[in-house]
Parts: structure tokens; C-alpha cells; sequence
């Protein structure tokens, strides 16, 4: 069976400077599937991540050579507006980051500025629920988000993602700030997401991939050692150095 390739990266570079952070990346992000971007520190995986939706534009001093093709168009062709990107590739960050506003205009204020006509109290309503998160705030939309939980603002910050309609969504580290129960919400909201989008996330948890990706691409040294279905990668990888990561040698 052939997958559909949402994000499709061919010989991406990225240098800062002098320093290459990236060499050369292929990878394929597949549509409604799960990927998980995996290596020790340094290794390239959030410049990686940002290059997906031209984040990677606001770094000053960042180079980038190769193609990012979503749905076929290449992303950094000078006719594309970096803007309509990320509408249609959303990202959450490593830290929950809610605005100073009330739960409910949280969620409300991307579609509300971009001029969105329908039903704004029911664009929000879907948004949280599919980050997870009515059912805990239902009855408190009017309070200011900093009063809810790390994870529930996170979840949050999911759901205000999910607001603009995005087709795919890019998870920076999303649980690092978390502890294990709001952990585990996190990962149940993103594994329920995949039905309607797609989901790339980035991890330092080895068991976090393991427990929420399809596919697996794992980077070293800003180089991809190896890309393939979570499950094979986990029991047998090709390479060694994949093989030592996950089993705890380096990283």
C-alpha cells in the first residue's frame, strides 16, 4: 500500500554561519500519520522542525539550501506567502505559551483576526474538544488561561493551533514542561488528532515515540541515520548507531 506524502524534504541544508546543522535531508511525512523526529541535543531536530512551516525564517543568520514540498508546492518558492504556510502547518512549542487572555479568546483569536465568518463559539468548542480540553473548561471560558495546569494549557495551545484548521501540525518538545499524568493527556490528545490531520513531533523521550509514532526519523549530528515504521525501528534497526541510542548507549 503506497502512503501519501503530505511534507515531502529533498537535500535539505541549513548552516548557521559556518556551522551546517543540517546535511542533506530526504524524508517523507506521510498524511494522518504520526512522525516523531528523535536524536540527542544538537542534533538538528528542531531546526529540522522549523524548516517545515518557515519558522525557520525568523532565526537570524539561518541558511537553507534543498526543497520543502507540501502537497507538492515547495514552500520556499518566492511566489508563497510564509504566513499562509503556517495556517496550514500549525505549531505548539516546548513551553506552553497562552495569552494574557481568557480561555476562550485564547482559542477564538487567530480565526478572529483573519476574519473568520461562521460560528466563532462553535469553532472553539470543536477546537477544544478535539485538543482534549472541553470537558475540564466548559464552564470557565471566560477565566484567564494562566489559571489552568501546565498540561491544560498546553492543551490549550493545542487547541488554539486546531483553531486555524491546519492540515498538519508541528509539536516542539511538547510534554518536556509536563509531569507524567499531563503527559499522557497530551499524548492521547495527539494520538486521537491523527484521525483528522498530520502530526510531526519532536521528542527526547525515546518511550514517548515509541508509544505515540508511526514513523520514526532519527538525526545525528545534523545527518538522518535512519527513517521507518516506528515499530521495525524499535526492535530492528538498520544501523547501529540507531540501535545505541535507543537502547540508552549515547544521547
Amino acid at each position: 500500500m503506497s502512503m501519501e506524502s503530505v511534507i515531502s524534504i529533498r537535500d535539505l541544508r541549513v548552516s548557521y554561519k559556518d556551522h551546517e546543522v543540517l546535511k542533506g535531508i530526504n524524508l517523507d511525512i506521510y498524511k494522518n500519520k504520526i512522525t516523531a523526529i528523535i536524536g540527542p541535543s544538537g542534533c538538528g531536530k528542531s531546526t529540522l522542525l522549523r524548516c517545515l512551516n518557515r519558522m525557520i525564517d525568523l532565526v537570524e543568520g539561518a541558511r537553507i539550501s534543498g526543497k520543502v514540498l507540501f502537497k507538492g508546492e515547495d514552500i520556499y518558492s518566492p511566489k508563497v506567502d510564509p504566513v499562509r504556510v503556517r495556517f496550514k502547518i500549525g505549531m505548539v512549542f516546548q513551553k506552553p505559551n497562552p495569552f494574557p487572555k481568557s480561555i476562550f479568546e485564547n482559542v477564538a483569536f487567530g480565526p478572529r483576526i483573519n476574519g473568520y465568518k461562521g460560528d466563532l463559539s462553535a469553532l472553539v468548542e470543536r477546537s477544544l474538544r478535539w485538543a482534549g480540553l472541553w470537558d475540564e473548561v466548559k464552564d470557565r471560558l471566560g477565566e484567564n488561561a494562566y489559571a489552568l495546569s501546565g498540561g491544560q494549557q498546553q492543551r490549550l495551545c493545542i487547541a488554539r493551533a486546531l483553531a486555524l484548521e491546519p492540515e498538519v501540525l508541528l509539536l516542539d518538545e511538547p510534554c518536556s514542561a509536563l509531569d507524567p499524568v499531563s503527559t499522557m493527556r497530551v499524548e492521547e490528545t495527539i494520538t486521537h488528532l491523527k484521525e483528522r490531520l498530520t502530526i510531526v513531533i519532536v521528542t527526547h523521550n525515546i518511550q514517548q515515540a515509541a508509544r505515540v509514532a508511526d514513523y520514526t526519523a532519527f538525526l545525528l549530528q545534523g545527518e538522518l541515520v535512519e527513517f521507518g515504521e516506528t515499530s521495525r525501528m524499535f526492535t530492528v534497526p538498520k544501523d547501529k548507531r540507531t540501535e545505541d541510542f535507543i537502547t540508552g548507549r549515547f544521547g
